[in-house]
């Protein structure tokens, strides 16, 4: 948009004139600067399943938790459906298990996992450093692509405080619990599947980078 100078109409024609000559860049836009989380977040969701030589998605059975503090076996649901038909949510809730306090650590969503898949391909990689190191970091994204690769979604305990967001989250830390089911190489992107409703959508893009730094102090199941 070209920068233009508002004038105040009761100014005399003298005062106009004078305005009119002034050089066109005196009145300059401040550009305003975009972050990588908000270009991810309004970025289009493509169908679930899809694959091109960067984008990789899953398909999933999506609920969103039945209650309030059902966030882990909603997530866990949510990454046993890309394999199996999966339980319910109160069977989850009670073999995690889970309480009204929430599912207290990511080994038991491991544990689960494992135990319906009939596999030992989950582990718990945990992230206690805040922010994580680069080594963690360079794990996250190793077991990202190659979870999603063979078609393993990731469950991921997060801690989410207002100074660091997904998509429509209230105003406040949220310790939570979600599932990734894609990531797109080209720009580094993640595919969420949230189960908590907070988001305009079910699913939604986050940066890696954010990810990565919503994990710690928890960690997560791949």
């Amino acid at each position: 948009m070209t920068p233009t100078t508002k004038f105040k109409a009761a100014m005399s024609g003298l005062a106009l004139i004078a305005a009119a000559v002034l050089p066109m860049n005196a009145a300059t836009a401040v550009p305003q600067t975009v972050s990588a989380e908000a270009v991810a977040a309004t970025k289009p969701v493509p169908k679930l399943g899809y694959s091109t030589q960067t984008v990789k998605t899953l398909n999933i059975d999506f609920q969103y938790q039945q209650t309030g503090y059902w966030c882990g076996p909603a997530a866990t649901r949510i990454a046993l459906s890309a394999r199996i038909s999966p339980p319910s949510q109160q069977q989850l809730a009670n073999e995690l298990p889970t309480t009204t306090n929430g599912t207290d650590w990511i080994g038991q969503v491991t544990r689960v996992l494992n135990n319906h898949l009939g596999t030992g391909w989950y582990e718990t990689k945990e992230m206690p450093n805040d922010p994580p190191t680069q080594a963690q970091r360079d794990l996250l994204w190793r077991d990202v692509v190659l979870d999603i690769d063979n078609n393993y979604p990731i469950v991921a305990n997060i801690v989410a405080p207002a100074s660091n967001h997904p998509p429509g989250y209230p105003n406040y830390t949220i310790y939570h619990y979600f599932t990734v089911i894609g990531y797109d190489d080209s720009d580094q992107t993640v595919l969420i599947a949230d189960p908590a409703g907070f988001a305009p959508t079910a699913t939604y893009w986050l940066t890696f980078n954010q990810l990565a730094t919503l994990i710690p102090p928890k960690g997560y199941s791949a």
